[in-house]
């Protein structure tokens, strides 16, 4: 059997894009920097507060997760609501996935959404992989990241390094098939300054 292709997108010139990525969720939502980091940030009980303690919640979550990307970010990538998940918040997760979407638009910062399936084959060539495979992934191609095996981190790794690869910074050489993913996703125009 033969080692699949391996392809990688043109080297950009100039300044080295500043990618960030977001894995939502209330409790733990995963975010990844190409500076070399990443980490969650969550809060719980928001979905059994009262009305409107529960919008303050999501307002004040939002706030904390949109402060960690600066203003001189060039691309945001956030996972799109996986619709197929019935757990419980799912109305909440909404409303907070759109306040962050609504505040990076506001801040002229670039955000492109990326379909869990597309995240899932960029990091392990499947659609559907289980968690385990993609911290695996991550771990195997992206060490600088520590996610302590953290699956939502490890989620935010791979959205990050997809970025990055679109951009033509690629921070590893990817499978083409691990590639493929890339062309399903509708990029917004990004310019890198020099």
């Amino acid at each position: 059997m033969t080692a699949p292709a391996v392809t990688a997108a043109a080297p950009i010139t100039g300044a080295a894009p500043r990618v960030y990525s977001l894995d939502v969720s209330l409790t733990a939502t995963g975010i990844a920097s190409s500076l070399g980091w990443c980490d969650t940030i969550g809060t719980t009980g928001v979905t059994t507060l009262p009305l409107a303690e529960r919008d303050q919640a999501l307002c004040e979550l939002a706030d904390r997760i949109t402060h960690l990307i600066p203003l001189t970010a060039d691309l945001v990538l956030i996972e799109a609501p996986a619709y197929s998940r019935s757990s419980g918040g799912a109305h909440e997760r909404a409303g907070l996935w759109w306040r962050i979407v609504h505040r990076l638009h506001n801040l002229d910062i670039p955000v492109v959404e990326v379909n869990p399936a597309h995240r899932g084959i960029y990091a392990t060539g499947k659609s559907q992989p289980k968690k385990t495979e993609v911290v695996d992934a991550v771990a195997r191609r992206w060490s600088t990241w520590e996610t302590g095996g953290d699956d939502n981190c490890a989620d935010a790794v791979v959205l990050m390094a997809m970025g990055l690869d679109h951009l033509g910074a690629p921070l590893t050489p990817m499978p083409a098939k691990h590639r493929a993913a890339l062309d399903r996703v509708a990029w917004p125009e990004v310019t890198i300054p020099c």
